[in-house]
């Protein structure tokens, strides 16, 4: 796997959409099928509470990051989009090519 650090935005994106897959065992889902902008709780990819919990052990595990707050959180786990852009926000990472 390419270091995260020099990964660009798409690669970030794509990256999440695996670890999702994968952490979340979403066997049925392939990573192009989630939209960048889709809503990933509710009614967009139908994830739950327990799935945000997960999502914050695969930031900390996988970017070093962790939400404390969840009312940031729920703005975090928006879509792919968001969390990519917390990611390039706090570990660094350019956020200028898509």
């Amino acid at each position: 796997m390419e270091e995260v650090n020099k990964m660009n935005p798409a690669g970030i994106r794509k990256l999440l959409k695996e670890l999702l897959i994968e952490s979340l065992s979403l066997e049925d889902i392939q990573p192009d099928e989630i939209a960048d902008d889709e809503i990933l709780f509710g009614e967009g990819l139908g994830l739950d509470s327990l799935d945000a919990v997960e999502i914050v052990v695969l930031l900390q595990r996988n970017f070093g990051l962790e939400v404390k707050d969840m009312k940031q959180g729920k703005e975090i786990f928006y879509s792919i989009e968001t969390l990519a852009r917390y990611v390039f926000e706090n570990t660094g990472i350019p956020n200028t090519a898509s």
